[in-house]
This record gives C-alpha cells, sequence and structure tokens, in this order.
C-alpha cells in the first residue's frame, strides 16, 4: 500500500514537472495550423537543337499541402495534439520547362475522434464536426500554384516573359473539442452509482470510491447485450447545481451530454427527494442547452437493496410523472437485466426478444 502511493506521488510530480496530463483523455486543444504556400509558375522557353525561338513552355506551380481532419473510430483522445500544437503542410514545387507542372505540397491528414468539433481559435465560431469513420474535411487549404508563362500567349502576344507566383497558405489557430458519442450517457449527482453501474455492465474499469468528483473524465463501456447485440454507454461526470455556470466540472463534461442518444438519470434511493434531485438535474441540462430537454430519458433509482419493498411503493408514488424508470442496485445486481431491455428499446425503438 505504501509502496503504490509513493509511485502515485512520484507519478503525480513527474506529470507537473513536465505539463504532462495525468489522464490520457484530452477532450480539449488549441493548435496554429499552417497550410502550404503554393509553388510559383515557370517562365520558360522552348529551345531545341533547330528552334532558336520556340514558344512558351513555363509548366505550373504545384498547390501547397492541405491540412486534413480524418475520423477515426479506433481513437478516443485528442492527446497526440497535446504536445504537437503546431501543424505544417508542405510547400507546392515550382513549374519547369516544358510544361511541367510543379509537385503538389505534402497533405498533412490529422485522425481525431468521432465527435470532434472545429472552432474558431480567436472568434469561437463552429465550423464543422467529424462524425462518421473515414471522413475527411479539409481544415486549411494549400495556396494555389501559380500558372506558368505558357498559359498567357495570346494570338498578339506570342511571348510572355511573365508567369504567377503561387498563392500563401492559410495560418490560424484552431480549437479541437471532442463530444463524446454514445448511446446512453449516465446524469447524475456525484457519487449517484455512474461508475459502479458502468464497472458491472461492461469491461470498463472506472475509478471507484466515496467522495465527490470521483470520476474527473468521461469513461466509455460496450454492453453486451442478448446474442450478439450491443450498445455503448458513457459515464460523464458528476453534475452539481450551478454547473451550466461551469461551478465544479462545469462545462467539461456538460458538452459530453450533447452527443448522447439516450439520457439515463441516475439517482440513489437514500436520497432526501429523488423528485426534487431530478428536477435540479434536468434544469442543469437545459441551462446548458435546452436542446438536450428532447432527448429520450430513463430514470433509475439505485442502491435499492437499501430499502424494502414497502419503501420502493412509497417512492414510485412521489417518481416524476411520465418517466420510464427502474430500482436496480449494481452491487446486488438487481433489476440490471430489466433496465438494459428498456435502454436497448429505447434507442433502438423498435424491439425484438428472439
Amino acid at each position: 500500500m505504501w509502496a503504490e502511493s509513493l509511485n502515485s506521488f512520484r507519478f503525480n510530480n513527474f506529470c507537473r514537472r513536465n505539463n504532462m496530463p495525468k489522464s490520457n483523455f484530452i477532450d480539449h486543444v488549441r493548435i496554429l495550423c499552417v497550410s502550404g504556400n503554393g509553388g510559383s509558375g515557370s517562365t520558360h522557353f522552348r529551345r531545341e537543337k533547330y528552334v532558336s525561338h520556340g514558344g512558351p513552355d513555363g509548366g505550373d506551380g504545384g498547390r501547397g499541402g492541405h491540412i486534413i481532419l480524418r475520423g477515426n473510430r479506433n481513437i478516443w483522445t485528442l492527446l497526440a495534439f497535446k504536445y504537437q500544437k503546431h501543424i505544417r503542410a508542405g510547400h507546392g514545387s515550382s513549374g519547369s520547362k516544358s510544361q511541367r507542372s510543379g509537385a503538389f505540397g505534402e497533405d498533412v491528414i490529422l485522425e481525431v475522434p468521432l465527435g470532434t468539433v472545429v472552432k474558431d481559435g480567436e472568434t469561437g465560431d463552429f465550423e464543422f464536426e467529424i462524425t462518421s469513420h473515414g471522413e475527411e474535411v479539409i481544415l486549411m487549404k494549400g495556396g494555389r500554384g501559380g500558372l506558368g508563362n505558357m498559359n498567357f500567349k495570346t494570338a498578339t502576344h506570342q511571348a510572355p516573359k511573365y508567369s504567377q507566383t503561387g498563392e500563401e497558405g492559410e495560418e490560424g489557430w484552431k480549437v479541437l473539442e471532442l463530444k463524446i458519442l454514445a448511446d446512453v450517457g449516465l446524469v447524475g449527482f456525484p457519487n449517484a452509482g455512474k461508475s459502479t453501474l458502468l464497472s458491472v455492465l461492461t469491461a470498463a474499469k472506472p475509478k471507484i470510491a466515496n467522495y465527490a468528483f470521483t470520476t474527473l473524465t468521461p469513461n466509455l463501456g460496450i454492453v453486451k447485450y442478448r446474442d450478439t447485440r450491443s450498445f455503448v454507454i458513457a459515464d460523464i461526470p458528476g453534475i452539481i447545481e450551478k454547473a451550466h455556470e461551469g461551478k465544479g466540472l462545469g462545462h467539461r463534461f456538460l458538452k459530453h451530454i450533447e452527443r448522447n442518444a439516450v439520457l439515463l438519470f441516475m439517482i440513489p434511493a437514500d436520497t432526501d427527494s429523488i423528485i426534487k434531485e431530478y428536477n435540479v438535474l434536468l434544469n442543469e441540462l437545459a441551462q446548458f442547452n435546452e436542446e438536450l430537454l428532447d432527448k429520450p430519458r430513463f430514470l433509475a433509482i439505485t442502491k435499492s437493496d437499501l430499502i424494502d419493498d414497502e419503501l420502493k411503493e412509497m417512492l414510485t408514488a412521489e417518481l416524476p410523472e411520465g418517466v420510464p424508470y427502474q430500482f436496480i442496485s449494481s452491487v446486488a445486481q438487481n433489476g440490471l437485466l430489466e433496465l438494459k431491455d428498456s435502454l436497448y428499446t429505447i434507442i433502438n425503438k423498435k424491439f425484438d426478444f428472439s
């Protein structure tokens, strides 16, 4: 035990000295992107044996390299950009004689997790998001190559002695934000039992302890369900009152809820008032983004092994109207199969038990 504490202390100090995160989960980075300059066009005239006054044959310059984002479902963090804040693409080559065009500058392809949102680094304006595997979007376009002098030949101007220079590439700061893509998002106050449920339903190993904000980053897990079917569940760090104002972990986790198909509200059976706690959670979501209220909701009353059937009946009468619910216990593993049935039904709308 003492050795583990010492190793943890050393690791934390190492991360602090080297400005490294203790977690590999990075969901917000700001990077400087510079695309390549286009190559210049060539000013050249054909000169061969027996052809002393050939026409213009200068080729075009190659375009500068693009900076491209590509979606990759096998990546789950923006950690790679934590230590690579300057991204530069290659410059295009100049054109040459015999109407030969210059080579394109080398493109830079940045692979990002699905659910990555791109914003302007100066204004914060939304630009686009990556949502599918293999999807490619040009983040910064390379400059166009300049035209060679062969393009400027006319009937009245047979020997143009000029060409175009290539365009400069684009440069600017971009913000990449990751919003977790999951079928089910767990919503609840700290210590509502979200991490415990995730560890029981999936192979994920989130940190579990009896104090607030045990979960500091989202955790994902795949729930295996009846035959070969499955769905993805996300454990989002706990909400507190005024989280929409940035209090506690604030916007760091609320943004992840936006990308979940179903919201699973989790409230312990031993709380003072289930309906009051539910309304506080709902209000925090509404204050952050009203569109979250349009998502399907399900209520799980956790730690139900602590109460008897009589108390369950009393609590049922106080539950919010119109919201499907299930009493569960992750420790005793009660009600979990019924919970999975209900969630799968909501996710897919149609459900076949066969």
